[in-house]
């Protein structure tokens, strides 16, 4: 067994603190990966906060891992000592579904293993606020050369949960594309759009983030604050990609959908949705959730941003910063993901 240093919390609301965790050997398929970088989601701030269920403490959180493999097992194939790599918010799934066999091992029959808070060989897995991790290389991913690990980490989650949407719903030229939100998710989905070639729009509280919205690429951005905002919009997407997880009123942006629109959801409001049946019934519009994605279409989705010049815009903080940049997140005070150094781990 390794024995790596990480940050963990010993339960919900306690600050993070020092520890160590045990990793198992490197397995004949196993990839062991030094982390350089690991991403902040606000999936990692519900969980640790208890705040989607029970949950094991203590909890190293972590699902966008970043860095350099530094060991192979002797039955690799796909990596190599050197190669940049990086693991999303998948460890392991049954691998035998329909699902599975199909590249979705999100949608596993029985229940993929999470990178962090699932169960592996009977053992709580342990993410990525930690200075190694040892995965099986199926569920590794390479880092193209094009992208800076810092600006890659994020990308494992907040990349492949706006690139799969927008590739399912088709995003591409002739296409209206609108981003609710512009924060840690919505960033990277208004590059991702702009890249497939859509006609992008955000859609903010405010017009704040405008000049960076702009410079990611959005051809438009909205604030809905501003009066008739909603009602200006009527009919004006093919496709609305929200990714806040506020409470909302969706039927306003429903209303904003033209005829045989499509309404995506990949924030998680703790409220329910209240939809009148007419909103979807006028113009056969639709409404529908979208989680990550496989470990294949997550490797298309690097490559992608690869060749089109696309990171995630990170502030990037020591681990001793995790409890305030928590904080930072939930109050939306972050320009676009903090990302943990964690060459700062040790204590």
């Amino acid at each position: 067994m390794l024995t790596v240093n990480a940050r963990a919390t010993p339960g919900p609301g306690e600050p993070f603190e020092p520890v160590t965790i045990e990793r198992r050997d490197v397995g004949p398929t196993d990839v062991l990966i030094d982390i350089a970088y690991a991403g902040i989601c606000h999936s990692d701030i519900h969980t640790g906060r208890g705040e989607w269920g029970p949950v094991h403490y203590p909890m190293v959180t972590g699902h966008e891992i970043a860095g350099t493999v530094s060991a192979v097992g002797s039955e690799v194939t796909g990596f190599s000592v050197g190669d940049h790599a990086g693991v999303g918010c998948m460890v392991d799934s049954c691998r035998e579904c329909d699902m599975c066999l199909a590249g979705r091992e999100q949608d596993c029959r029985k229940g993929n293993v999470g990178t962090y808070d699932g169960v592996l060989d009977g053992k709580p897995t342990d993410g990525g606020y930690s200075e190694k991790i040892v995965v099986d290389e199926s569920f590794a991913l390479h880092v193209p050369d094009g992208i800076a690990l810092e600006e890659a980490a994020p990308l494992m989650c907040a990349g492949i949960t706006l690139y799969s949407p927008l590739k399912h719903w088709g995003a591409g030229p002739g296409k209206r594309v609108a981003i609710v939100g512009m924060g840690g998710l919505g960033h990277v989905g208004v590059k991702i759009a702009a890249a497939m070639g859509a006609e992008v729009t955000v859609i903010s509280r405010t017009r704040s983030k405008e000049e960076d919205g702009k410079a990611f690429g959005a051809d438009h951005y909205e604030a809905t604050s501003e009066e008739g905002t909603y009602k200006r919009l009527a009919n004006s997407f093919d496709l609305i990609v929200s990714t806040i997880s506020a409470a909302n009123e969706v039927v306003d942006y429903l209303k904003m959908l033209d005829v045989e629109g499509t309404f995506v959801t990949v924030g998680a409001p703790p409220e329910p949705f209240t939809v009148p049946a007419f909103a979807l019934i006028g113009g056969r519009r639709s409404m529908a959730g979208s989680n990550i994605g496989g470990i294949a279409e997550t490797q298309e989705m690097l490559d992608f941003c690869a060749e089109h010049g696309i990171g995630a815009t990170v502030q990037v903080i020591d681990a001793d910063q995790i409890d305030e940049a928590w904080d930072k997140v939930v109050g939306s005070d972050v320009r676009y993901r903090f990302v943990i150094d964690t060459a700062t781990i040790a204590a």
